[in-house]
């Protein structure tokens, strides 16, 4: 009997017992999300995508099936400036933020011993948040001005004589308000996956010689790498979206997409509108789809 066992080899698993009605359970409890992510978010992009093809004159739109809004968006060279200026505000406040949230992270993460001071500090880094976004954006106005206090501070030092003018409007102060506004978007997912990584990992590369910075690059980007990837998907997506702040923080004289699209719809051009959205949104998910080419997320979410 043990040599017929032994030839057989290794037992095969066990299959799961068929449950009639196991799967239309699990259809029936996925259905209200369904029907949700359906009405609120397929819907829309999908009636995005059926306006992008209609037409429009100076005072009304009418359905219709062309390519005209399209053919006008790649045809003119306005519309690459502008896809370049987000592309330039994305990649560098993806940097900052990441250099910044990456460092803060790292201090809550391992500096921190106490679990209370942790989240006391992790607080302090939501504070912000408890005031709305145009509040925050705004107040770097009276700051940064030709008369605001950083002028007024680096003439009374002497470090200047006249007046920065490239402080306020200008990329500086886009760039500024973004990275306010987005960098704890990058804390959160790298401090997130910071604290799950096993300590005695940390140990073991000190006991086998590494030095700080090589148990840095070695453990803990690789094993943070997932965060990062989250952080910048949340940084890149909000930043490629926003309008009101190249408005605010540049006097109107910069511009990006979110802009583009904004002064279409003030101008009651919705289908123009809708087109460039969409283009806006396969963008988006190009750059997504290539970041995640690179981590799998999925055992963070």
């Amino acid at each position: 009997m043990s040599d017929a066992v032994a030839e057989a080899g290794p037992e095969a698993p066990a299959k799961r017992p068929f449950v009639p009605g196991r799967n239309l359970l699990g259809w029936l409890l996925a259905s209200p999300l369904t029907v949700i992510l359906a009405c609120f978010l397929l819907a829309p992009i999908v009636m995005i995508v059926i306006v992008s093809f209609w037409g429009a004159t100076e005072f009304s739109i009418y359905p219709d099936f062309q390519f005209d809004n399209y053919e006008f968006l790649f045809s003119s060279p306005v519309t690459y400036r502008v896809f370049g200026a987000t592309l330039k505000y994305a990649l560098i406040t993806w940097a900052l933020t990441l250099a910044i949230g990456f460092t803060v992270a790292y201090f809550l993460a391992f500096h921190v011993r106490s679990l209370t001071v942790q989240i006391a500090l992790f607080l302090v880094c939501t504070i912000p948040f408890w005031t709305s976004n145009i509040i925050r954006m705004i107040s770097w106005i009276p700051f940064l001005g030709r008369n605001g206090i950083a002028n007024q501070t680096l003439i009374s030092w002497g470090i200047i004589d006249e007046p920065l003018e490239w402080l306020l409007y200008s990329d500086f102060s886009v760039i500024l308000a973004f990275v306010h506004l987005y960098t704890l978007f990058m804390v959160v997912p790298i401090f997130n996956t910071m604290m799950r990584i096993d300590k005695s990992l940390l140990e073991a590369a000190r006991d086998n010689g590494a030095s700080g910075f090589q148990t840095l690059v070695h453990v803990i980007i690789p094993l943070t790498k997932p965060g990062i990837m989250i952080g910048t998907i949340f940084v890149v997506t909000l930043v490629m979206g926003d309008f009101i702040t190249v408005r605010f923080m540049s006097g109107s004289q910069r511009a990006n997409v979110g802009r583009l699209i904004s002064n279409d719809i003030g101008l009651l051009q919705y289908p123009s509108a809708a087109a460039t959205a969409v283009v806006l949104l396969c963008t988006v998910l190009i750059v997504i789809a290539i970041l995640l080419r690179f981590v799998n997320i999925r055992k963070e979410l």
